[in-house]
């Protein structure tokens, strides 16, 4: 039943009936059974795929772009549609149901590239379009993106300035 630790931290209660100390026991018992089975996270694991993945999708991404200045881009030339390409990519796996599960696997690996931008675009899109295309879909779609976008703005525009005011 309840732990001895449990029934000690409860019975310093006096001003609780004899029903809400039982009920109090019987809650941090199962806060203490939790704790003990609760899995501990696999650190190094989680580190190392997550390296190996977003490295993957870089490597993805780079090919890409070896591809299209191979074809007479110049590297200023070729890094838009690179990017094009690697959103589109995010977003067919996405529709397909292998970026989610790619995601579940990968962590953070999955997420950083701008393909895990494109992923969170798209499934919020998806998620809301039963509620209709404008009320459902497109305000929705950047309620996870969102935030990113605004945070990406404001640090782009700081760091614009802080090179402006220190440039001679």
């Amino acid at each position: 039943m309840a732990s001895q630790q449990a029934k000690k931290q409860v019975s310093r209660l006096p001003h609780m009936t004899q029903a809400a100390q039982e009920e109090k026991r019987r809650q941090l018992a199962y806060k203490e059974l939790v704790q003990k089975r609760k899995p501990k996270p696999r650190y190094l694991r989680n580190v190392l795929v997550a390296f190996v993945v977003g490295g993957a999708i870089a490597a993805l991404g780079q090919l890409v772009l070896g591809f299209l200045m191979s074809r007479g881009l110049d590297l200023n030339g070729a890094s838009a549609p690179t990017l094009a390409v690697m959103i589109l990519v995010g977003v067919i796996a996405t529709g397909l149901g292998v970026y989610d599960e790619l995601g579940e696997f990968a962590g953070a690996g999955a997420a950083v590239p701008i393909t895990g931008f494109a992923n969170t675009i798209v499934a919020a899109a998806m998620d809301f379009k039963r509620e209709g295309w404008v009320l459902g879909m497109g305000a929705k779609m950047f309620i996870i993106a969102g935030p990113v976008i605004v945070y990406g703005t404001l640090a782009g525009v700081a760091v614009a300035f802080i090179k402006f005011m220190t440039s001679p």
